[in-house]
């Protein structure tokens, strides 16, 4: 019994013992990790932060050194951030550019294709006269090419049947007689139209004209004009229209001696202006050349040419013969519509005079064009003289004033009248203006 007690007391104190052993064990283990690692901070990468500063003032300097180290990285990344930014909006514009780009080459190109397959379907002359055709001597630094291609209306290809049937003759031949259908592609936009390798038509027993002075009230015998393309055959003809019912262009114009004769010569101090009234406007002389727009028979440029100005009359053959009046006359026909540019350069003319010709019968946009470009072809201080322009009343103050005052014409004189032969009801009005383009 004895030894069996003093066997479980000593088995006790051993079991205590190795506990108490393990305790000291792991207290001296921590000891030496905690040693380590308080050595691995003070001698590692980051002994820096809990080393002793050799003085505050050193201490302080880094400090400021960390801090502008810090605001210059947040510097930097907020630059960076916004050049990221702008770098993605950049390549999307990009990206937005280069697909209107390629659209509009796509656009270009089957322009073009369909161009090319319209000329090829063509008449073999229509190709031959537009070209383009290879310059003689090469690259020309004048034209930028070595080529040249000749003028022709954009809207020419829209009518390839009629055009065809344009240039459909026999090269060195008699040109058919198709003044109408030229005229037809005129006034479609088909402007201008290609040259021809043809002869017109001929006078049958012409005579030289009447001299001048003359020839400016002078009717042209009928042998100065090839009648195939009008109802009328004779002068004598055109002058009875004005005692027959019906509408005709300019239909008392070709009587020479009836109202044609007392145009412009006097100024009632309203509508009607007078030549003489109007250049006075001007010092004398100053006023020498000019263009009439869609000026009938030639009347205005007859008055004109007698106080020695030159004036330019642009007309259409509208079943009359207009252009060979005008020339029979003495004067200057031009063949052109009014959708065509004036083929004058910018500020050259005296002034432009138009009657009837420029009013609402025109659409607005293109009015407002041939307006802009009556302003580029007059001088510094030339006139622009609006004669019996017609709209109705409604539309006055509401379209025609505002155009021309967004054109910028300074105003000389300005009268407003009814336009009684369409009936006082109707409320039709004339405009009769004299306007000056600023001298600058």
């Amino acid at each position: 019994m004895g030894n069996e007690a003093h066997d479980q007391q000593y088995s006790k104190k051993l079991q205590s013992y190795g506990h108490s052993q393990k305790h000291k064990l792991k207290s001296i283990m921590l000891v030496i990790l905690t040693n380590l690692v308080i050595i691995y901070i003070f001698t590692g990468p980051f002994s820096f932060l809990y080393h002793t500063s050799p003085s505050a003032r050193d201490s302080n300097s880094i400090l400021q050194e960390l801090n502008s180290t810090k605001a210059q990285l947040a510097a930097t990344h907020s630059l960076l951030s916004e050049l990221h930014h702008r770098l993605n909006s950049t390549n999307l514009l990009v990206q937005a550019l280069l697909i209107d780009l390629t659209r509009q080459q796509e656009k270009q190109s089957n322009n073009a294709d369909q161009n090319q397959v319209s000329l090829k379907v063509g008449s073999d002359e229509l190709t031959f006269a537009l070209g383009p055709h290879k310059l003689p001597f090469g690259y020309s630094p004048r034209i930028g090419s070595d080529e040249i291609h000749l003028p022709f209306g954009a809207s020419c290809m829209r009518f390839q049947e009629e055009l065809n049937q344009y240039m459909a003759y026999d090269i060195g031949g008699e040109c058919p007689m198709d003044d109408v259908l030229a005229q037809r592609l005129m006034l479609k936009g088909c402007e201008p139209l290609p040259r021809r390798r043809c002869h017109p038509k001929s006078p049958t027993n012409y005579v030289e004209p009447t001299p001048l002075p003359e020839s400016l009230w002078t009717t042209p015998p009928d042998t100065s004009i090839v009648w195939d393309a009008y109802a009328c055959k004779s002068y004598q003809c055109l002058v009875d229209r004005k005692n027959k019912p019906g509408s005709f262009d300019c239909k008392n114009c070709f009587d020479l001696q009836g109202e044609e004769r007392s145009k412009w010569i006097f100024d009632d101090g309203g509508l009607g202006f007078g030549i003489d009234q109007v250049l006075a406007t001007k010092a004398a002389g100053t006023i020498r050349i000019g263009l009439d727009i869609g000026g009938g028979t030639g009347t205005f440029a007859a008055r004109m040419r007698e106080r020695n100005v030159v004036i330019i009359t642009s007309t259409l053959n509208l079943d009359g013969p207009f252009n060979n009046i005008i020339a029979s006359r003495g004067l200057v026909p031009m063949h052109i519509s009014i959708s065509q540019r004036f083929p004058f350069f910018d500020n050259t003319l005296d002034i432009v005079h138009s009657m009837d010709v420029l009013s609402n019968w025109i659409p607005d946009t293109i009015l407002e064009f041939v307006l802009y470009d009556v302003y580029r072809v007059l001088r510094p201080g030339g006139l622009f003289w609006l004669d019996h322009f017609f709209c109705f009343g409604s539309q006055l103050n509401k379209t025609y004033v505002p155009m021309l005052d967004r054109i910028g014409f300074n105003g000389l004189r300005w009268h407003v009248g009814t336009k009684l032969d369409r009936g006082f009801h109707k409320n039709v009005l004339y405009i009769s203006a004299l306007l000056e383009k600023p001298m600058s």
